[in-house]
């Protein structure tokens, strides 16, 4: 492969300065026109590509994003993060992006390897462990050295930044209402997310739900367990003993281990058990029977982020107020809800 010229090495072709290189590729009116057109040709024939890195720090600014995402495997951070990446490209961004595996630790060093003048500004769903611990100095110092940054989906409430979240709560309230107006009253709970600020609140969705509905919370019924394996025993105990008439399952790995659970236990759905997942990926279409989801719009939550981390880089007012968006849930209804 033929290698790139450098500024230095077509200077030297024609004996001028780097700078006059630089002006003659930059169309400036204070070089010639037969100059500019020689060494342009010149450049095109040995491959010349500018350093838009280069010049971008020169000006201070990378149009570059960090993106530091908490698990790539999750369906609803892929889509996401995809939605991130058009709106970047519309305006002309480059993305950056990390993985922090769920750990605070590795949270922080992507942030602080990538604020060494990498990127112009940060796109984060909190690692599950930052939000255990409750950890929040590594944003704050960040936010302090002029990097903004703006949260999604998993958020921290010690951060003033721009934010993009669902709503949780109401759509877990409307799923678990959708329920009890099919007829359900034996309706179970399941979560792998408990320690994740998103899955307190679609449990307290759910709990506000029944009790509108004078229905009784049932701790029976209630399956909250971060540990999957852990999860799955209880959930085996909890299909074998009780007979359940609906499950609202507050996460994916919920959901699939109910359907499978309830096909292990020869229950029938939706005639015998109704079930309600969360988020909305590929494979909720192609269960069966199909899984009735909570759908997050993730796409739609990664362009809003991205519009408001760049309309953040290009504000130039100095007393500009963080806002946060709530982007709104669909239930999609499919084969393991009956229809009312």
């Amino acid at each position: 492969m033929k290698a790139k010229a450098t500024l230095k090495q077509i200077a030297l072709e024609f004996g001028v300065s780097i700078s006059t290189v630089s002006k003659a590729l930059s169309d400036s009116p204070e070089i010639s026109e037969a100059t500019k057109i020689k060494i342009r040709e010149y450049a095109a024939l040995q491959n010349y590509k500018p350093n838009s890195i280069a010049k971008n720090l020169k000006n201070q600014r990378t149009n570059t994003i960090g993106v530091i995402i908490p698990n790539i495997l999750n369906p609803f951070f892929a889509k996401v993060f995809s939605g991130i990446e058009k709106k970047a490209l519309e305006k002309g961004y480059n993305v950056i992006t990390g993985i922090s595996n769920e750990s605070f630790l590795k949270e922080k060093e992507i942030m602080d390897m990538l604020n060494s003048g990498t990127i112009d500004g940060f796109i984060v769903s909190v690692a599950e462990e930052t939000q255990s611990l409750k950890e929040s100095k590594h944003f704050k110092d960040i936010m302090n050295s002029g990097t903004p940054i703006v949260m999604f989906d998993r958020v921290s409430e010690a951060i003033n930044c721009d934010k993009v979240i669902v709503d949780d709560f109401d759509s877990a309230f409307d799923a678990t209402q959708y329920l009890i107006k099919l007829g359900s009253k034996k309706i179970a709970v399941l979560s792998t997310i408990d320690n994740l600020s998103v899955g307190h609140l679609r449990y307290e969705g759910y709990v506000k739900a029944l009790k509108e509905n004078n229905l009784v919370l049932n701790e029976e019924l209630v399956v909250l367990e971060k540990d999957t394996e852990v999860f799955d025993n209880k959930l085996q105990d909890l299909m074998s003993n009780h007979k359940l008439d609906a499950v609202f399952a507050l996460d994916e790995h919920a959901s699939t281990m109910a359907m499978k659970f309830a096909y292990k236990n020869e229950i029938k759905i939706p005639e015998e058990l109704n079930v309600i997942g969360f988020a909305d990926g590929v494979w909720s279409k192609r269960l069966t029977p199909s899984l009735t989801t909570v759908s997050q719009h993730a796409p739609e939550i990664g362009e809003k982020a991205a519009e408001l981390l760049i309309d953040k880089l290009n504000s130039k007012d100095e007393f500009y107020q963080p806002q946060t968006v709530e982007i709104k849930t669909e239930l999609r209804h499919r084969e393991s809800t009956r229809k009312l």
